[in-house]
């Protein structure tokens, strides 16, 4: 069977706006989470899909502070969610499963990145608890809500840092080997695209389909207030001056040219009855075999291949992350 992870021929490209895909769709009576949504990439994701008509819960950390970043944006519901804390997560299901809406699309944002080691209350480390695992516990305990949907889609914003590391499935959280923050952040990423592989092949008969992406390289998102200027300059983010460089064939993106790939697998009426696929500039990535056209972020020069490494798509590797992920939150469908 060929690999679904094949480009469609989308029509758009990475220098496309959340707008521009957006352009035409109407969301009127739908209803949308986007966690991290008062911020960076989450920020434009609700404002796109509010512009076609959908409903959109923001459920954050700080409420007081997301109102104030939402501000001028109507028809957006702010709620309290701590993706590091489980009891947070099931308190907010409750309070959505509650209403007894439907949930058309689930966007998975919020995030942090090479970040020093912490964990949380259960010891997990924290970037695999807040991006993976509080993402796989949210998702999992509102699926009554995205299967009452009749069809929806869950997307989750991955990265081409996955290209750093596989999932360690012997030892995730870093308990015996020496922690290295990319290491930890290639892992989640790698999570999140096996999580959408994983959560596509269960939700395909209810209608709820997954899909994740890779954004682009866009500073000033707050996903990581560990990355130094000296970072940031050696790796052409910015320039001598301290301004953005932006080139989206590069993969520099603004904000609203990073959300367009969320926006457009969460909408786009060419990725019907598709699922299980991550994304990049709008389009489906194609597969790549090797490390050989990737610089380690470690050691060189920033540079985002266009692709997917095969161990991330890989379906006995999805199986084996749910389990693990059952597991370690004890939460299923």
């Amino acid at each position: 069977m060929p690999s679904p992870q094949q480009p469609i021929g989308s029509g758009f490209g990475a220098a496309s706006t959340a707008a521009d895909v957006i352009k035409g769709i109407d969301l009127s009576g739908r209803t949308a989470v986007v966690t991290g949504g008062h911020s960076g990439l989450g920020l434009e994701t609700t404002r796109a899909l509010r512009s076609a008509g959908a409903t959109v819960v923001v459920p954050v950390r700080f409420p007081d502070r997301a109102r104030d970043m939402l501000a001028g944006i109507d028809g957006v519901e702010i709620d309290q969610l701590d993706l590091m804390d489980p009891a947070s997560i099931d308190a907010f299901a409750d309070r959505f499963l509650a209403t007894g809406r439907p949930l058309h699309i689930l966007v998975n944002s919020a995030g942090i990145q090479n970040v020093p080691l912490t964990r949380d209350t259960r010891g997990y480390e924290a970037q695999f608890a807040t991006n993976h695992l509080g993402h796989f516990q949210l998702t999992t305990r509102l699926w009554p809500a995205l299967r009452r949907a009749g069809g929806a889609r869950v997307v989750t914003v991955s990265a081409w840092a996955h290209n750093l590391s596989p999932v360690d499935f012997d030892d995730p959280n870093f308990e015996r080997r020496e922690y290295d923050g990319w290491l930890g952040y290639g892992q989640s990423k790698t999570a999140n695209i096996l999580f959408s592989v994983g959560l596509d092949r269960r939700g395909e008969a209810d209608g709820i389909r997954g899909f994740s992406l890779h954004p682009g390289l866009i500073i000033g998102t707050n996903l990581s207030p560990w990355t130094t200027p000296e970072y940031l300059r050696t790796n052409d983010l910015v320039d001598e001056h301290g301004d953005r460089v932006i080139d989206p064939r590069s993969g520099r993106k603004t904000a609203e040219q990073g959300a367009s790939t969320i926006v457009w697998c969460a909408t786009a009426p060419q990725l019907d009855g598709m699922g299980g696929v991550y994304c990049e500039n709008n389009e489906v990535s194609p597969l790549l075999t090797s490390h050989d056209e990737i610089i380690d972020v470690m050691t060189g020069r920033v540079e985002t291949p266009v692709g997917v490494m095969s161990y991330a798509v890989d379906p006995q590797f999805a199986d084996r992350l749910w389990d693990l992920s059952e597991r370690l939150t004890g939460s299923t469908i």
